[in-house]
C-alpha cells in the first residue's frame, strides 16, 4: 500500500481540479429555452434588441406634455384638447403639440410629442370617446414631471447589454427576460454524470422493517437528493453488502459510464476499509487522498481513473460526514466546471463557546435567528449518524484548522444550504 498524507479541503480540490472532467470541461447542449428551466447557462447572452422598443405607458391615463401641467390642482385644474386614443398593440399614429393631450391604455405607445403620463385617476373627461373616437377636453388636477409613469425606449434592457452572465441557474425571471428579447434557445451545460453506490452489512431499503443491528438506507436517496440539487446527473444507484468483489464489479461497472463514482461506506481504516483496496485495484493512477484534514467526513478517499475519465470517490459511511463532503468537495466542483457563483454567506453571531479540532477544519451545521437588526447562529449538536441534525440546520459555518474553537458573540460566516 503506497503511503498517502491526509489532505486539506484546499489540496483535495486542487487535486480534483487536475482529473477527469475539469480538465477539458463541461460540454453543453442547445435547449428551447421554455424547457430550460433549472439548467445552467454555458454561454453569456447579450440582448439582442431594446426592451420595451417603444416609449411605453405604465398607467391608464392621458399622454401629455409636461410643461402643460404645470401648476394644475384640485383647486385650479389645466385644460388640455383630447385629440386622440391609442389602441394597444398598435402604432400610436398621432403626435401631440402643446395643450393636447391622448387617451393611452397601460402599455401602450406614447404619441410623438408626449413626455409624461397623466393617471386617468387625477383627470376628468368633458366629451366623447365612444365608439374609437376622441374628442373634447380633459380636466388635468395633477402636475406630473418629464418621464413620469413612461417607460422609455431601452430602460429594461439596451440592446448589446450583458443580460445573463455564464454560469447563471434559469429560474423563471430568467426564462421571462429571455423571452422579452426573442431568445427562444439557450446553451445551457449538460449535467455531470454520477453513480452512487451504497455499502453496508446493516443496511435495508427504507421500505422494510429494520432486524436487530440492522437501518434503513438513509445514505443512497439523500445523496441522490444532494446529487440533482448540485447539477449532477444521476445514472446508477446500489446498495451492495461488505463483500470487496461485489463492490468491485459495482464500481468498475459504474466507471463505464459516469464522470463520478461516489461510493459510500467501507472508507474507515481498518478491517473494512474496502473502498481503499476496491479503489487501487481498478484506477489507473487510482487513489491520491486517503483522508481529508475536517470533522466531519476525515476517513474520505479520493481518486482518479485516467482510462474511463472517472473520479472516484469514497465518502464515509455516516449520512452527515457523507452529505458534508459530498457537497464542500462535489457540489463545489460542478459550481466551478460551470462558472457559478459561490453561495453567499449570511453574517451571524454564535450564540455560545464552541469547541473545534485544531488541525482539521470544521464544519457545524447552526440554525440561524433573529436578533433585531442581525442574525445569531446557534450551533446544532448530534453525532455523524444522526440526519436530523442537518434537517434542523440553516446552514453550516467553517472553523479554520489553526484555530482552537469560537467565543460566543464572535462572528461567523453562515453558508446556507444550496
Amino acid at each position: 500500500m503506497k503511503l498517502l498524507t491526509v489532505d486539506t479541503i484546499e489540496e483535495a480540490r486542487q487535486k480534483l481540479l487536475t482529473c477527469g472532467i475539469a480538465r477539458h470541461g463541461l460540454s453543453f447542449e442547445k435547449l428551447e429555452t421554455r424547457q430550460a428551466l433549472g439548467r445552467i447557462l454555458a454561454a453569456d447572452i447579450t440582448a439582442p434588441e431594446n426592451v420595451p422598443n417603444f416609449h411605453r405607458s405604465t398607467v391608464d391615463g392621458y399622454a401629455v406634455t409636461s410643461a402643460d401641467t404645470a401648476g394644475a390642482g384640485e383647486t385650479l385644474p389645466v385644460l388640455l384638447r383630447l385629440v386622440g386614443k391609442v389602441e394597444m398593440g398598435k402604432a400610436a399614429g398621432l403626435s401631440l403639440g402643446r395643450g393636447e393631450c391622448a387617451y393611452v391604455p397601460t402599455g401602450g405607445m406614447i404619441p410623438d410629442g408626449a413626455n409624461a403620463m397623466v393617471m386617468v385617476e387625477h383627470t376628468e373627461a368633458f366629451g366623447d370617446m365612444a365608439g374609437g373616437t376622441a374628442h373634447g377636453e380633459i380636466a388635468v388636477y395633477h402636475s406630473v414631471a418629464v418621464g413620469s409613469h413612461v417607460t422609455r425606449v431601452g430602460e429594461d434592457l439596451v440592446q448589446g447589454e450583458l443580460l445573463l452572465r455564464r454560469g447563471t441557474k434559469l429560474r423563471s425571471q430568467e426564462i421571462g427576460a429571455l423571452a422579452a428579447v426573442g431568445i427562444t434557445q439557450v446553451p445551457v451545460y449538460l449535467p455531470l454524470r454520477i453513480s452512487i453506490i451504497s455499502s453496508g452489512d446493516e443496511i435495508v431499503d427504507p421500505t422494510a422493517r429494520p432486524g436487530p443491528g440492522e437501518v434503513r438506507d438513509i445514505n443512497t436517496p439523500a445523496l441522490e437528493a444532494l446529487a440533482v440539487e448540485s447539477h449532477y446527473r444521476v445514472v446508477g444507484l446500489q446498495v451492495i453488502k461488505d463483500d470487496e468483489r461485489a463492490l468491485e464489479e459495482a464500481v468498475r461497472e459504474a466507471m463505464g459510464k459516469s464522470d463520478v463514482v461516489a461510493l459510500s461506506g467501507g472508507s474507515s481504516q481498518g478491517t473494512k476499509d474496502l473502498t481503499y483496496k476496491v479503489f487501487s485495484r481498478v484506477a489507473d493512477p487510482g487513489v491520491f487522498t486517503h483522508g481529508l484534514a475536517v470533522k466531519p467526513g476525515k476517513p474520505t478517499i479520493l481518486g482518479y481513473d485516467k482510462n474511463t475519465d472517472t473520479v472516484l470517490a469514497g465518502l464515509p459511511g455516516h449520512p452527515v460526514s457523507a452529505l458534508m463532503v459530498f457537497r464542500i468537495l462535489f457540489s463545489w466542483l460542478a459550481r466551478q466546471l460551470a462558472s457559478m457563483e459561490e453561495p453567499r454567506p449570511i453574517p451571524a453571531k454564535i450564540t455560545c463557546n464552541l469547541a473545534s479540532s485544531p488541525g482539521r477544519t470544521c464544519y457545524q451545521p447552526v440554525a440561524l435567528r433573529c436578533d433585531g437588526g442581525g442574525y445569531l447562529a446557534e450551533p446544532i449538536f448530534g453525532k455523524a449518524g444522526m440526519i436530523s441534525t442537518l434537517t434542523k440546520a440553516d446552514g453550516y459555518i467553517v472553523i479554520d484548522l489553526n484555530k482552537e474553537g469560537l467565543k460566543e458573540g464572535e462572528p461567523v460566516q453562515v453558508f446556507p444550504w444550496e
